[in-house]
């Protein structure tokens, strides 16, 4: 069990533990957003400003800014191959070397390394998994997200929970939003470049839109508005503080795969995806040629893996009692902010 007493908590005051749980959402769209922040907290923006830098310096915020949506913007899929021990490094760094990975894991399984690709397109997307399996020689096990019930990281981390939103009582509202292979943003040109500007985050400034309209020789309104306009259609999920779970404790993750009957899967996967437990809660196809016969996706974020495991249980034994798989991570390989080369207005 990761402790609390870690250097991380060592590290901070309330008022950064009010900004590590309170601003993961919600960050201002305006001129001056952190000044509204620290009228929130009872400080100065560019103290505000300056805490949110230190916590990214520390760790702690692992990127400040826009989180996209890669199904609505371009083209993403979960993939996974089957590396030999002995060729382990040599196959991670083939993958990582693509910036359209942007998260990569070892798990305890036979299909031990995990990956995502996104990016612009689906053309590009297939291109890279090609060259991944031609360069590797490992067939690729592909798995494109085709329902999303429940996806959402943003939980509270200065506390005890042994598991995320152990201290949460509250249902979480999931339902079966179908995911299509061919979608695209409907961008315009301007909002394909700004997404472009800020795939990597917003500059950790007291007039981050500014900066960002100075990039793009445009008007600051101008960013401002359009931010609003991806919010609205999807394409920026939330705007805030991403939190590295690993550093905050929650290195106990866990991705459980199920074997659900096609006529229940909603109903479960709805189900299931309502436990404030549960972060992640999809469906992606079986690919019975691979020997995969698993349909919908979960995971559990934990700082104790036995809670972890008495929560998959608690999963198995009374919302999905369906043949399962549990793939614990052993080691992150790569994590970064999903990348687009190019984005292609509709």
């Amino acid at each position: 069990m990761s402790s609390l007493s870690g250097d991380w908590w060592d590290a901070i005051d309330d008022v950064d533990a009010a900004i590590i749980d309170g601003y993961q959402s919600g960050f201002p769209v305006e001129q001056r957003p952190f000044d509204r922040i620290g009228d929130e907290l009872g400080i100065d923006g560019d103290d505000a400003c300056e805490r949110v830098a230190r916590l990214a310096d520390l760790g702690i915020v692992r990127r400040f800014g826009a989180v996209l949506n890669p199904p609505v913007i371009g083209s993403s899929t979960l993939a996974a191959v089957q590396a030999p021990d002995d060729r382990f490094d040599e196959i991670a760094d083939v993958v990582n070397g693509y910036r359209q990975v942007n998260h990569n894991y070892a798990r305890d399984h036979d299909w031990n390394m995990w990956f995502v690709v996104t990016a612009g397109s689906r053309e590009t997307r297939d291109e890279i998994l090609a060259e991944i399996e031609r360069r590797t020689g490992c067939r690729v096990l592909e798995l494109p997200m085709l329902t999303d019930y429940y996806i959402d990281l943003e939980f509270p981390v200065v506390n005890a929970d042994r598991f995320a939103r152990e201290s949460l009582e509250n249902r979480t509202d999931a339902s079966a939003t179908r995911i299509s292979e061919e979608a695209t943003g409907d961008l315009s040109a301007f909002d394909a470049d700004l997404l472009l500007a800020i795939q990597d985050g917003f500059p950790l400034s007291e007039t981050p839109y500014r900066e960002i309209a100075d990039d793009l020789e445009a008007d600051v309104d101008a960013v401002l508005e359009a931010i609003e306009r991806l919010k609205s259609n999807g394409c920026i999920k939330r705007i805030g503080c991403v939190i590295n779970h690993v550093v905050t404790g929650f290195d106990a993750n866990c991705m459980v795969v199920w074997d659900v009957p096609d006529d229940e899967l909603d109903e479960r996967g709805e189900r299931a995806g309502g436990l404030p437990s549960v972060t992640l809660c999809y469906h992606r196809p079986r690919r019975p040629e691979l020997d995969w016969p698993y349909n919908l996706f979960t995971m559990i974020h934990g700082r104790d893996a036995a809670a972890v495991e008495a929560k998959i249980d608690e999963l198995a034994s009374e919302h999905l009692p369906v043949d399962h798989e549990r793939l614990y991570s052993t080691e992150t390989l790569k994590q970064t902010g999903a990348r687009y080369d190019e984005i292609l207005p509709s």
